[in-house]
């Protein structure tokens, strides 16, 4: 049993882990703060003076400001949906015995491991591309005019790119949660004559509930932030200009640093709202 002297101790060597911690997450979160009320232009002049709340008022007002909230929140329950139904189905073929299960896993899980510019770049080359792409190559075989996957279906691309970098994350834990099912549970269920699919949705969805509540929870909070992909593939043309895209240009391409930071605020405030919403209509699941 943890004595006071022994609880006393451990929170003092804690504390620099902790403290650096906050200093890392804190700091960053305040001079946004500060900038946001700022009226700075590194190139224009530096710090021009105290700007109220005009630049969240610029940035809320501006054209492009809720067709990058509308793009970011379907690229997000776009790949959500993509990679919790393929990460099921991949989940439940990976705990079927195989030949050479173990290497079939580890090439299911890389893709995981590969950056998101690198992942952007090989499949706008390799894959999507109009004259020299494998799936243009595929449509010549079959007599098809190519599709300019990045122009005409900005929307399907990015949202394929980041499932496929995705699908690995939501299939390892949706595995894990599979191999954790009792199989007594299907094998009553099969002799008492209850088909495949039966046994599927009433047994194993409802055992997946809770690993699929962390897989959406978690990639959620990454997904509201998805920047390379687009910036190495459309860069944000075509309607595909995300909220994390939409601060990027006003910080980097057009230098208004305060501008940049009211629009890091409200990325920061629809990041809570939409964690908050999902904490409170799935994340019940948790506790279940």
């Amino acid at each position: 049993m943890a004595t006071k002297a022994s609880r006393t101790a451990a929170r003092i060597m804690m504390a620099p882990a902790v403290i650096l911690l906050l200093g890392w997450m804190l700091v960053p979160l305040v001079m946004t703060l500060w900038f946001s009320f700022r009226n700075y232009l590194p190139l224009r002049g530096g710090d021009l003076g105290f700007a109220g709340f005009d630049n969240y008022v610029r940035f809320v007002t501006s054209s492009s400001f809720w067709p990058a909230v509308s793009a970011t929140l379907f690229i997000v329950v776009g790949v959500l949906i993509i990679t919790v139904t393929l990460g099921v189905l991949l989940a439940l073929l990976l705990d079927q015995p195989m030949w050479g299960q173990g290497i079939v896993r580890i090439l299911v899980i890389a893709p995981f491991f590969v950056m998101p510019t690198v992942s952007g770049l090989v499949w706008k080359n390799m894959f999507l591309d109009s004259v020299n792409g494998l799936f243009a190559q595929v449509f010549k075989f079959f007599g098809a005019a190519p599709i300019e996957f990045l122009s005409q279906m900005p929307f399907f691309t990015i949202i394929l790119i980041v499932s496929w970098q995705w699908l690995p994350f939501a299939t390892l834990i949706l595995l894990t949660a599979i191999q954790s099912l009792d199989s007594e549970q299907l094998e009553a269920a099969e002799m008492d004559g209850a088909p495949p699919l039966k046994r599927f949705w009433f047994i194993i969805v409802p055992h997946l509930s809770r690993a699929i509540t962390v897989v959406i929870l978690i990639q959620t909070i990454f997904l509201l932030s998805v920047f390379a992909e687009i910036y190495v593939t459309t860069a944000g043309a075509f309607g595909s200009k995300t909220l994390t895209y939409l601060i990027f240009q006003r910080v980097l391409e057009s230098q208004n640093v305060g501008l940049g930071s009211a629009g890091g605020v409200y990325a920061i405030i629809l990041a809570n709202i939409v964690a908050i919403f999902l904490m409170r209509i799935v994340g019940k699941n948790l506790d279940a």
